[in-house]
C-alpha cells in the first residue's frame, strides 16, 4: 500500500468542469468501497487528516488498514463490515468534476442502491475476478438498464488473488460482454484492478503489463456525457398551488426542457390550455422570463383555470400520454408479495392515484433474462424479484415513456405510505388514449328525433342495442356473428353485422393496426354502432377490440346516444392454443414468424372482459350450439314483451 499522501489534481486555469454522477455497485464484498477510498487517496481528494485519521482507528482496533473505512460512514457499517447506506462524495480529475454514489451490493439494501442509483450518468460495476459475475451483480446490472443508466464501466477487482492472470481476465471479460450484449447496456471498458493497491485505477498498472486499455479514472474522463435535458420536452409537475394577493401561482420544479413566459402550456391530465402570463422565482418575488431543466418556479396564467397538485405541465405542441393502463418493468421490494387484483397508491412525479394489479406479465430471472417462473394465474412477485407487471387506473394518468423520458417515465408504488416497488413505464401495445378522450369540435348542439324509441320498439317488435363481440383472432367471433344474423333476420329481427374486416376496407381504411389507430378503429365502430342501435337495429359487432377502455367507450357511446339502448359485452372465449390450431387467415403463423408486427396475443395484449354480459365458449361448444347461445340471449334482451 503507498502511505504516501497524494497530491491534489491541479485543475486548468478558469477551467469550468461538467459534473458526472458515478453509481458505483457490484455484489457485496468485491471491493467497491476499497476501490472508491483508494480513488479519492490517488486523485488526492480525501478531507485533510482523513487518512490519517482511518489509520489511527485502524490501529486502535487491531485491524489492518482498509480504505473501504473511508465511505462507511456509520458505526454500524464498520462493525458489520457492509455498506448500509448510499453514499455520496466529490473527487475530481483535470477533466470533470464527479459524485461518486457507492451504492449496498447486499440483497437486504437493495432499496438504498436503486434510490441512490437512479438519479446518475453512468455506473462502476465492480466484480471480483476470482468469483465473476455473481447473481447480485447481474442483479444490479439489470437495475442499472431499468434505470436508463446505459453506460457502464467494468472494474475486475482483486487481480491479485488469481495471479494477474490475463486468461482468467479474459473469463470474465467474456462473460460481461454477453450478459450486457443481451442486456443492450453499452461496456465503455473493462479494466482489471486491484483497488487495495491502486492499480490501474487512476496509475497504470505495471504487474499486469498485457492490459493496454485505459484505467478507470480514463474511462470516466474520455467519456462524452450528453446533458439533453433542455432539449427536451417540457414537463413540470405542479407541487402546489398559491394564493397570493388576487394572484393564483402555479408552483412546481421544471423536470426537464425550457419554460418561457408567453409559451402557449397544457395541463394533462385535465387537458386544461393556457398561455404562461409571469415565471416567478423566491424567496424574491421575481420575475424572469424564461426557466429550464432543475428550476424550480412559479407561474400564473393568462386565464384563471382550476388546476390542481399532481398534473403535469407541458407545451401543448408535445404533451405527455395519457391511458388509464400501462406496462411496467419493476422491483419489488416488500415482503408481502405482489399479486394480481390488489390494488396500490401509484405515485409519478407529484401524481398519487390508486392502480390495481391487472396482469403479472412474467417473472425475470436475472441470471439468464427468462421468465424465471412459470407464468400461470397464480403468479406473484416476490420480495427482490423484478418483474414486468400491467397496471389499471381508475382515472386516466399523464405518463410518459420511460425509453423517451427516464425523469418523467418512473414511478413507485406505495402501501399505507410505505414504498413498496419502484418502476419504469412502457406503453408497448398500449394506445395512447389522449386524441380518443378529446373532444376537439366546437358549437356542436344535439338534434333530437321525432320518432321515440317506443315507436320503434312497437314496429320493429323488438328493442334496438348492440351486441358486442369480442375475443381472439380465430376464437370464432365473424362466424358465430354472421349465422346469428342470419337466424335473426329470418325471426324478423332489422338486425346488422360490423365485422372488422368489412369495416376496414371502407369507413376506416385509413387506420393501421398500431395501438393508436386500432383504438381509433373500435371508437369509430362503437359511435357507428350506437346510431345504428338508435335507430331500432340489432347491431351485432364481431372485433378483437383488445383494450377493455375501448369497449368501455362503446358501451358509453351508446349510453350517451340513448340511455335506454341496451350494450351487451359477449366474450367469445377460446385459449391461445386452440385459435392458433384454428388459425383461419395464417396470422398467427405469419406473426409467430415475425411478418405480423403488434398481433394480439402474441406481440400486443389482449384484456379479457371482466364481467362480460354473456361468455360463449367456443374450446368446448360447437358453431352450432355457440350460435345457439348467443340466438337465445338476444331473444331474452331484446323482445319486445308488450306484444304479448
Amino acid at each position: 500500500m503507498n502511505k504516501n499522501k497524494k497530491k491534489s489534481i491541479k485543475l486548468p486555469k478558469n477551467q469550468t468542469l461538467h459534473q458526472v454522477k458515478i453509481a458505483i455497485v457490484g455484489h457485496v464484498d468485491h471491493g467497491k468501497s476499497t476501490l472508491v477510498g483508494r480513488l479519492l487517496h490517488d486523485t488526492g481528494s480525501l478531507p485533510e487528516g482523513k487518512f490519517e485519521a482511518i489509520k489511527a482507528m485502524s490501529e486502535r482496533r487491531g485491524m489492518p488498514f482498509e480504505f473501504a473505512f473511508v465511505m462507511d460512514a456509520f458505526q454500524a457499517e464498520r462493525d458489520q463490515a457492509i455498506t448500509i447506506d448510499a453514499a455520496h462524495i466529490w473527487f475530481k480529475s483535470t477533466k470533470r468534476n464527479y459524485v461518486i454514489v457507492d451504492a449496498p451490493g447486499h440483497k437486504e439494501f437493495i432499496k438504498n442502491m436503486i434510490s441512490g442509483s437512479a438519479s446518475c450518468d453512468v455506473a462502476l460495476l465492480v466484480i471480483d475476478g476470482s468469483e465473476g459475475l455473481r447473481e447480485q451483480s447481474r442483479r444490479h446490472t439489470y437495475i442499472l438498464n431499468m434505470l436508463g443508466i446505459s453506460n457502464v464501466v467494468v472494474a475486475v477487482n482483486k487481480m491479485d488473488l488469481v495471479q494477474y492472470n490475463q486468461s482468467e481476465f479474459d473469463r470474465v471479460q467474456k462473460e460481461v460482454k454477453e450478459y450486457f450484449d443481451n442486456l443492450g447496456l453499452k461496456v465503455i471498458s473493462i479494466v482489471p484492478i486491484i483497488a487495495r493497491e491502486g492499480d490501474n485505477i487512476v496509475q497504470k498498472s505495471k504487474k499486469m503489463s498485457w492490459y493496454v486499455g485505459p484505467t478507470v479514472l480514463e474511462s470516466f474522463d474520455t467519456l462524452e456525457i450528453l446533458n439533453d435535458l433542455e432539449n427536451s420536452p417540457l414537463r413540470m409537475p405542479v407541487q402546489d398551488i398559491y394564493h397570493f394577493d388576487s394572484r393564483r401561482i402555479i408552483a412546481g420544479k421544471v423536470t426537464c426542457g425550457v419554460l418561457k413566459s408567453g409559451d402557449n402550456v397544457i395541463f394533462s391530465p385535465s387537458n386544461r390550455k393556457a398561455q404562461i402570463k409571469n415565471i416567478i422565482t423566491w424567496p424574491e418575488d421575481f420575475s424572469k422570463s424564461r426557466a429550464k431543466q432543475g428550476e424550480s418556479v412559479g407561474i400564473t396564467l393568462k386565464e384563471q383555470l382550476f388546476i390542481e397538485r399532481g398534473e403535469l405541465m407541458s407545451h401543448i405542441s408535445s404533451p405527455p400520454l395519457e391511458s388509464n393502463v400501462f406496462r411496467s418493468h419493476l422491483f419489488w421490494l416488500a415482503q408481502k408479495p405482489l399479486k394480481v387484483g390488489e390494488e396500490y397508491k401509484l405515485r409519478i412525479n407529484t401524481f398519487e392515484t390508486s392502480v390495481k394489479v391487472q396482469e403479472i406479465d412474467r417473472v425475470i430471472d436475472t441470471d439468464d433474462l427468462s421468465a424465471g417462473k412459470e407464468i400461470t394465474e397464480h403468479l406473484q412477485v416476490k420480495r427482490n424479484d423484478i418483474a414486468e407487471v400491467i397496471f389499471r387506473s381508475r382515472s386516466m394518468l399523464a405518463i410518459d415513456e420511460f425509453s423517451k423520458n427516464k425523469h418523467t417515465g418512473r414511478f413507485v408504488l406505495l402501501n399505507s405510505n410505505d414504498i413498496v416497488a419502484g418502476g419504469v413505464i412502457s406503453m408497448k401495445g398500449y394506445p395512447d388514449q389522449r386524441d380518443l378522450i378529446t373532444e376537439k369540435g366546437t358549437n356542436l348542439y344535439a338534434v333530437g328525433h321525432r320518432v321515440p324509441v317506443v315507436t320503434r320498439v312497437q314496429r320493429n317488435g323488438h328493442y334496438g342495442g348492440v351486441v358486442w363481440l369480442t375475443g381472439l383472432s380465430g376464437a370464432g367471433k365473424s362466424s358465430i356473428a354472421l349465422e346469428a344474423e342470419r337466424l335473426l333476420f329470418k325471426k324478423g329481427y332489422s338486425v346488422y353485422l360490423l365485422d372488422g374486416d368489412n369495416v376496414r376496407s371502407g369507413l376506416n381504411s385509413n387506420l393501421s393496426f398500431s395501438p393508436e389507430d386500432r383504438a381509433e378503429n373500435i371508437r369509430r365502430v362503437g359511435e357507428v354502432a350506437a346510431l345504428f342501435a338508435d335507430a331500432g337495429m340489432v347491431v351485432i359487432t364481431a372485433f378483437i377490440s383488445p383494450y377493455r377502455a375501448d369497449r368501455d367507450r362503446a358501451r358509453g357511446a351508446m349510453e350517451r346516444i340513448n340511455s335506454e339502448g341496451p350494450f351487451h359485452e359477449v366474450f367469445v372465449r377460446a385459449s391461445l392454443e386452440v385459435c392458433e390450431e384454428r388459425d383461419p387467415k395464417g396470422l398467427y403463423k405469419r406473426a409467430r414468424a415475425g411478418e405480423v408486427s403488434d398481433f394480439t396475443g402474441i406481440s400486443a395484449p389482449y384484456e379479457e372482459p371482466e364481467k362480460p354480459d354473456l361468455i360463449v365458449d367456443t374450446d368446448d361448444q360447437s358453431l352450432e350450439q355457440s350460435v345457439d347461445v348467443l340466438v337465445q340471449y338476444i331473444l331474452r334482451k331484446f323482445q319486445d314483451f308488450s306484444e304479448g
